[in-house]
């Protein structure tokens, strides 16, 4: 069967969108790793089905049916089921933007399996309200034989951040981390972060499901709630609504923690191609 698909990225984590605004494909896992897959697919980090909250049967849509009219089915690139991606979830607004009957000027309230995102257009830049982080216990990530305490923050998704000397302490990435399977069951993203300044960070990541990638958009967000839990944000030193700069290999994302423990992420979406595959 042929189907339309979109490609685009946000600071180079790039997806493939597939319009089913009316719920009639059923994309398999096997599916999804085709059309993912980097030389015999189109190539991508993962795949978001551009769905009608009224037409899909996902219980999160099912949920915002009445507040949210469209849901972001996201699956990473091994076709295994995601909360949310941040850098996915702008990418998707462009798309409605402008393939759909979305004014821009408007903000968007977007269904996903983490709840309900509200993004806001800005030029070229989109800025997503990210809901509120939830900061747990400490635990361990390991490359080989190196090993660093983590963070254990979750943006709706997990996410494991360790501060590290240098971003060539991960090493190649190309395996899967060593982290604890009883603390995160299902997987974990894993970042590993560097300070270049005052509120400017960078980092690394490997994403469950999809091994490292140019950007993770919560994973960026994790990065700076750890980042400012660090430099005293619980304790009032940095003052709530300070932007933090983080700098991935695929850009740069500014991210706020505002004083309603709300967390804005802002960053560029771009659309490059769009076309027709049976894959």
């Amino acid at each position: 069967m042929d189907y339309s698909f979109v490609k685009g990225h946000g600071t180079e984590n790039d997806f493939v969108l597939v319009p089913d605004a009316n719920g009639r494909l059923d994309l398999t896992a096997e599916q999804v790793a085709r059309l993912c897959d980097r030389r015999a697919g189109i190539g991508a980090d993962g795949v978001i089905r551009v769905v009608r909250t009224d037409a899909s049967e996902d219980p999160a849509a099912v949920a915002a049916r009445g507040d949210a009219r469209w849901f972001m089915d996201y699956r990473n690139s091994d076709g295994s089921l995601s909360e949310m991606c941040g850098n996915g979830v702008r990418v998707l607004g462009l798309y409605l933007a402008t393939h759909a009957d979305v004014d821009p000027r408007d903000p968007l309230r977007i269904a996903t399996r983490a709840g309900i995102k509200e993004l806001t257009f800005e030029g070229d830049r989109i800025t997503v309200d990210m809901g509120a982080p939830e900061v747990l216990t400490e635990t361990k990530v390991a490359v080989g034989e190196r090993s660093w305490p983590a963070a254990r923050i979750s943006m709706g998704n997990p996410h494991a951040v360790a501060f590290v000397d240098d971003l060539a302490d991960a090493g190649p990435l190309r395996e899967e981390p060593e982290y604890d399977k009883a603390v995160y069951p299902d997987g974990v993203n894993i970042e590993f972060v560097v300070r270049r300044g005052d509120r400017h960070i960078a980092m690394r990541v490997h994403e469950r499901g999809s091994g490292e990638t140019r950007s993770c958009g919560t994973g960026a967000c994790a990065a700076m709630v750890a980042t400012a839990i660090a430099d005293g944000a619980q304790e009032g030193t940095t003052p709530r609504g300070t932007p933090y700069t983080v700098d991935v290999p695929g850009g740069t994302l500014e991210i706020v923690w505002t004083e309603d423990d709300r967390i804005l992420l802002t960053g560029p979406a771009v659309l490059v191609a769009e076309g027709v595959t049976d894959l």
